[in-house]
């Protein structure tokens, strides 16, 4: 195994899922690029069906596209070179460096990770070899001890790597005090030994009265405090990227005094559901998710069936739960639908995967909105692209993750103009339509030229990227504001300078 890169880094690990991680992480680069370094993040292994497509060519997480973007660089397939993106309660797709390896069961990946080690240390390199600064985000809990034989995304990686590791927990979801404690005595004393300290996330009222908890977990584990973070509301206008997002989210469509009512499927193989955060943003729009034995409300404006990871099986459940019905019931009263990548699928006469790619070998009946048909196959389409919407005029930009061909007659009414070609379907009616692209609601212009066809309306101010932009500088500030940002980065330089004196000496020795 080669020998670690001498870069600075430091090493997020959670105390459980869905502490806010990745969110501490994309705030972290934001702060250190402001201060001119040369950041990238990294994640080893990630689970999501969350992805982004990057400028080599691959996929990565959401989550490492939100912390490349707070960078400041472009995403590479190098930040997160192990993706499982699950198509199955047992079983997952997964990419290595961001090309398809393969499908595995959990009890077939649990033979396989190791093997992938060589892959994410190699892309680690990779990164450092252009960096002076790694933030490396861990996956679910540093403790999760029945998992660690040939662990590649939290202890095992800090290991081979050699990195300091810094703890979170969400004091927000309550037993933070026994969730530090507890992740500390679970650890082996070699791997103890490479906690640097704790953060405390999401603290809610007077964070001096947290002194007496700080006191306790000193005492207690021996571990520095680097802060305790403030709740940061805000944090719901940067894109989530695990699917716990869904299953929490607002049924009551988050203010019924918002006129433009939209209605998203909640898929159990959703994925690239950022899609929707740009109708968040509108004043105007109250998005809701239909929940598993929830019927399709009757006053909605649009119906969104987004993408999907397992096409042919969330097209079943989508029936199986009668939106079917719904969807149909919801277009005669003049309402308008809207499928994206999986969903645009969904939206034909027929589904086919005659290889099994995304399961079991077979065909589906869609929903018959559209005349199309799709089948699946063939390499993965990963591309940037950019184009008009063919009604409107309006300029789009995202990008196409998807496997298969959709064609039929419905596709002479292309929804989308792409440098690459037309893109998608529109009903002869106008009401429903579907594309591949993702994030075209990013694109002020076509968002407002699409809202006003379902109420006429005067467009807001809302400039959606910029609205990021500005979200990561203020969680950037409210971070120099509540951690110990300067402790943190002398962590992880004196990881590096001990890097660098172990590999002199080596060489040393070897000379002799």
């Amino acid at each position: 195994m080669a020998a670690a890169p001498d870069t600075p880094a430091i090493m997020l690990q959670g105390t459980g899922s869905d502490v806010g991680k990745s969110l501490l992480a994309a705030g972290l680069c934001r702060v250190f690029a402001r201060r001119g370094r040369a950041v990238r993040p990294f994640k080893p292994q990630n689970m999501s069906n969350n992805a982004a497509v990057t400028a080599d060519g691959g996929e990565i997480g959401r989550a490492q596209a939100l912390q490349a973007r707070a960078c400041g660089v472009p995403l590479s397939v190098h930040m997160n070179p192990v993706l499982l993106k699950p198509q199955s309660e047992i079983g997952a797709q997964v990419v290595v460096q961001g090309k398809i390896f393969g499908n595995a069961k959990a009890a077939e990946y649990t033979k396989l990770k190791p093997t992938l080690m060589a892959s994410v240390l190699d892309s680690f390199e990779r990164l450092a070899a252009g960096a002076d600064l790694i933030v490396v985000e861990g996956a679910g809990s540093a403790a999760e001890v029945n998992l660690r034989a040939g662990d590649i995304a939290n202890m095992g990686f800090a290991e081979a790597a050699d990195l300091p590791v810094l703890l979170v927990a969400d004091i927000d979801r309550g037993g933070v005090i026994a969730s530090i404690v507890g992740t500390a005595a679970l650890l082996p004393p070699v791997e103890r030994a490479r906690l640097a300290g704790y953060v405390v996330n999401r603290f809610r009222g007077d964070v001096t009265l947290f002194k007496s908890g700080i006191d306790i977990l000193e005492a207690e584990t021996g571990l520095e405090s680097f802060g305790v973070v403030p709740w940061f509301a805000d944090a719901a206008k940067l894109p989530a990227e695990d699917a716990m997002a869904v299953a929490g989210a607002d049924t009551t469509a988050a203010g019924t005094d918002r006129p433009i009512r939209v209605a998203v499927l909640a898929l159990p193989r959703i994925s690239n559901f950022d899609d929707l955060d740009p109708l968040r943003a509108e004043p105007d729009v109250a998005v809701s998710f239909v929940h598993p034995g929830e019927a399709l409300p009757g006053d909605i404006d649009l119906a969104i069936i987004p993408g999907s990871k397992a096409t042919r099986s969330d097209l079943e459940f989508l029936v199986a739960q009668g939106w079917d019905i719904d969807l149909s019931a919801h277009v005669r009263r003049g309402g308008a639908v809207l499928g994206i990548c999986g969903g645009y699928q969904m939206l034909g006469t027929r589904v086919a995967d005659p290889d099994g790619v995304e399961g079991p070998a077979g065909e589906t009946a869609g929903l018959g909105l559209l005349e199309v048909e799709t089948a699946l196959g063939g390499d993965k389409r990963l591309v940037a692209v950019t184009g008009r919407e063919r009604l409107s005029g309006e300029t789009i930009a995202g990008y196409e993750i998807h496997v298969g061909r959709t064609e039929g007659p419905g596709t002479a009414r292309a929804m989308l103009d792409l440098e690459t070609g037309a893109d998608g379907a529109v009903s002869a009616d106008g009401r429903v339509m579907g594309c591949y692209v993702h994030g075209l609601f990013a694109a002020d212009g076509f968002r407002h030229a699409f809202l006003a066809r379902l109420l006429d309306r005067v467009a807001s101010a809302v400039a959606y990227e910029a609205l990021v932009e500005d979200v990561l500088d203020r969680l950037a500030d409210h971070l120099e504001a509540n951690l110990a940002v300067d402790r943190l980065l002398a962590v992880a330089e004196a990881r590096a300078a001990e890097t660098r004196t172990a590999g002199t000496s080596a060489a040393e020795a070897r000379a002799r």
